[in-house]
């Protein structure tokens, strides 16, 4: 009979199951959802969140009133995220994390005026967003030949400062090659590793498996991009390998009853459909399927186990003799024999440590796995006892919605970990936290409130943590603004930036810092003074209570390049300025960092001139007089005609001097 492997890393990576969750979680919310393109590239799941309300659209322009546009994993370039906000449309932004850093890179290379160059598909989805975000010189390159035609139409030379990126999806093994041939040729190229971890792993374990199986299906959508390079990878080792969407498209006669049979998948691909495939073989030829996901024991497995070995299911009590770090040694009550409960019974928390958790004479409840008469010991168990006595009181707790306090024990795909009565709940990233942005590394160790939402197929325990996150945020609000005012300071974190102003977290509460309060100084963008996550002072400079809006002040009023203007200098100073630009009436000059005054045409030379550029040029220094100062115009004009006629004027009267004598000697 054949044999299937199925791929550790088969199904959604963490950018996909991001944004599928971020779709689902507004159609639970009954928002109404439009996605800017499919979501992801499986026909399958977009079809079925269609008909849950989430429809396609193709631009910003064709959003409706009341609906949230969700900006699929593979990003958008800054133009749609601009119009999107001119259009004050609301957006849930699930760009996967790895493609904005991405978007992140090239931005900074144009800042430097360096090339950028990405390995990818010009026609990708993810390969434009990220063309988006480049303000220069930008190239698509798809392997070593792409790179050398560039180089022959003098797009790209030696000497260039270039920065090179890959699409997160991007073949592994042409970009090794890639890297290589840049490495040689290019000496001042700056390479990221941008290929996705999850898209690495996949293509590698995807080689692998095709290398010793007979027969390879790939499975996934067949506009997936990830999913037909791994088609690429597999049938690269692999003669017979197929790619298919569905199990309606499996051909019993492709396999032979002794085929060792590899399944790959998608990041894209839902794990319904892989777990569809994979029964849909199973019936096909009856194989014994083995498959290397890791999932541990399940309560009725541990039960069944428990029920199957002799002397086993009997319900003990246990006196603690002695503890160590791996093991527990117990005086069974009414028993001859010495019980043992190892680490890996004792709880479900891994991070137990057993010599703090018991002591000697400690009585525990226990259940019995295996009896050794010969040896005289018997292995026990606590955490399944544990299981059978607080099963009761996870079905109580989901029926009453108790919220139950616990402790992030492990951070897993997809979510993390809390224990209820030694019972495992799996509480998933979008339930977790009130945003998905959060980083859940963050929650280890740490407390966390919870209710039981649902208890799934082999009764796996599902936790949320985000409604009870919600009534605190919401009772903080309520504090928040019954309390605050005009000129309140605050110390916040800069929680996103957009192209006119900063929002600040105030502590559960947003306020903006409009460009503008950003910088005494005129600038082009709010990431020139601050980042996401920096701590910044602010104030209150405006409330609207009705909206529930804040604006912020940032500015420090002695900072205010007018202030300090006002009190060093004044008309008749004499000033040495730097010309910063020119106009047709006239010049102006930078007299201190954020004051630049006017010297107008008729104050540059003592003579009339056509233009400011014949006397005058951008960067040159020179002295000045201020002739005058309008503070409430925030303007200063400035002469250096002024000072020419000064000079002229203290000539005149010496040279008159050095001609007297003379004069007397005549007379």
């Amino acid at each position: 009979m054949s044999k299937i492997i199925l791929a550790e890393t088969a199904g959604f990576c963490f950018g996909v199951d991001r944004a599928v969750n971020m779709v689902e979680e507004l159609l639970r919310d009954g928002k109404r959802v439009a996605t800017l393109g499919p979501i992801i590239h499986n026909p399958q799941l977009v079809e079925e969140l269609g008909k849950r309300g989430a429809r396609i659209v193709e631009s910003p322009d064709e959003v409706e009133q009341g609906e949230v546009l969700v900006l699929r994993s593979h990003g958008v370039a800054r133009s749609v995220t601009e119009k999107a906000s001119e259009l004050g449309l609301t957006v849930a932004d699930a760009t996967c994390p790895f493609v904005a850093k991405i978007h992140k890179i090239v931005e900074n290379a144009g800042g430097e005026g360096r090339k950028v160059l990405i390995a990818g598909d010009a026609a990708h989805k993810e390969v434009e967003g990220i063309i988006g975000h480049c303000v220069g010189e930008c190239f698509v390159f798809g392997n070593t030949k792409d790179l050398d035609n560039l180089a022959d139409l003098g797009k790209i030379s030696p000497n260039d400062a270039l920065t090179v990126v890959s699409q997160t999806t991007f073949n592994l093994d042409l970009w090794k090659k890639c890297q290589k041939f840049l490495k040689k040729h290019y000496t001042n190229a700056i390479i990221f590793d941008t290929i996705c971890n999850a898209t690495s792993k996949r293509q590698e374990e995807a080689f692998k498996l095709a290398s010793v199986c007979d027969v390879m299906v790939v499975v996934g959508g067949k506009h997936s991009s990830n999913t037909c390079k791994l088609k690429e990878v597999c049938g690269a080792v692999c003669e017979r390998t197929v790619h298919v969407e569905t199990a309606d498209e499996l051909d019993r006669n492709f396999f032979k009853p002794s085929d060792l049979i590899g399944v790959v998948a998608g990041a894209s691909t839902p794990s319904g459909i892989i777990k569809e495939v994979l029964n849909t073989m199973q019936e096909m030829q009856n194989p014994a399927v083995q498959e290397t996901i890791n999932d541990e024991m399940t309560f009725e497995e541990m039960l069944n186990a428990t029920e199957s070995s002799s002397n086993t299911d009997q319900k003990v009590k246990g006196i603690v003799l002695a503890v160590n770090a791996t093991e527990i040694e117990v005086d069974i009550v009414g028993r001859k024999h010495t019980g043992y409960i190892s680490a890996n019974e004792f709880s479900n928390d891994p991070s137990v440590k057993l010599t703090e958790a018991v002591k000697i004479g400690d009585e525990l409840d226990l259940i019995i796995m295996r009896t050794n008469d010969q040896e005289g010991t018997v292995m026990l168990s606590k955490k399944r006892f544990d299981a059978i006595a607080g099963w009761d009181k996870v079905l109580t707790a989901k029926e009453t919605g108790e919220v139950i306090e616990s402790t992030v024990s492990d951070v897993v795909k997809g979510g993390v970990v809390a224990f209820y009565e030694g019972i495992r709940v799996f509480i998933p990233a979008s339930q977790a936290t009130l945003s998905k942005s959060d980083d859940l590394e963050a929650l280890k160790g740490q407390p966390i409130s919870f209710r039981i939402i649902e208890i799934g197929q082999r009764r796996r325990v599902i936790g949320s943590a985000k409604a009870i996150l919600r009534e605190q945020k919401s009772a903080a609000e309520e504090k928040f603004w019954a309390s605050v005012a005009v000129g309140d300071k605050f110390t916040g974190t800069v929680k996103s930036i957009t192209g006119y102003g900063a929002f600040v977290d105030l502590g559960g509460v947003d306020g903006m810092v409009h460009i503008s309060e950003l910088s005494w100084e005129r600038i082009k963008h709010p990431s020139e003074v601050v980042k996401v996550g920096d701590t910044v002072e602010v104030y209150v400079k405006a409330i609207d209570q009705e909206k529930k809006k804040i604006s912020l002040g940032y500015k420090k009023a002695d900072e205010n390049p007018w202030e300090i203007f006002k009190a060093k200098y004044a008309v008749e100073d004499v000033v040495n300025v730097k010309i910063v630009s020119m106009t047709t009436y006239g010049a102006f000059a930078r007299i201190i960092s954020g004051v630049d005054g006017l010297i107008h045409i008729s104050q540059i030379a003592d003579r009339r001139i056509e233009k400011p550029a014949d006397e005058l040029k951008v960067g040159q220094e020179v002295d000045a007089k201020i002739i005058d100062i309008d503070l409430d115009k925030k303007r200063v004009s400035l002469s250096i005609r002024a000072l020419i006629e000064k000079t002229e004027a203290a000539e005149e009267p010496a040279e008159e001097a050095a001609e007297a004598p003379a004069e007397a000697v005549e007379e």
